[in-house]
């Protein structure tokens, strides 16, 4: 595995990435959001990364934190699952669907596609977000495990359509 170790901070994925890098790129991705931990996720991003999600433009680890404190305000009992789509070099592109409810209680799904650029270090200097939600019922949900916390490693993740 293409691991980088420098003393006292946990070893990091670094690019150019491999099929198993950037596999473990993006779970390690998917566990920090479902964390809900806007400084353990703003960890992962360079001091100056850029960032378009959806209509919203963030620059910086602290744009990064509070971009993820306001969205964890309103998305409440967030649930993540990330797939990689594909990766050369120090980009990734992923697929992902999540999960939320509003503070009224209506629950919705949110699909979307990233593309990622990471720096030498293995920090993410470019992220770049498109989202579409749709509302579904309580039933309709599909991830059910026990959060904040990861995906559980026998859960299917995002299923082949819809």
């Amino acid at each position: 595995m293409n691991v980088s170790t420098t003393p006292n901070t946990p070893s990091k994925l670094v690019p150019p990435f491999t099929m198993e890098t950037a596999l473990a790129k993006v779970r390690a991705a998917e566990d920090a959001w479902n964390s809900r931990d806007p400084e353990r996720v703003s960890l992962a991003y360079s001091a100056d990364s850029q960032w378009r999600n959806r209509d919203t433009f963030v620059t910086g680890r602290e744009e990064i934190r509070a971009f993820l404190r306001g969205k964890w305000d309103r998305e409440l009992d967030y649930r993540l699952t990330k797939a990689l789509w594909g990766f050369r070099e120090n980009r990734i592109a992923v697929r992902f669907q999540y999960e939320w409810r509003n503070a009224e209680g209506q629950w919705f799904r949110s699909y979307g596609n990233e593309l990622w650029e990471f720096d030498d270090a293995g920090l993410m200097r470019r992220r770049e977000a498109s989202i579409n939600d749709i509302a579904i019922t309580e039933t309709q949900r599909r991830f059910r495990w026990d959060a904040p916390g990861p995906r559980p490693l026998d859960d299917p993740g995002i299923p082949d359509v819809q």
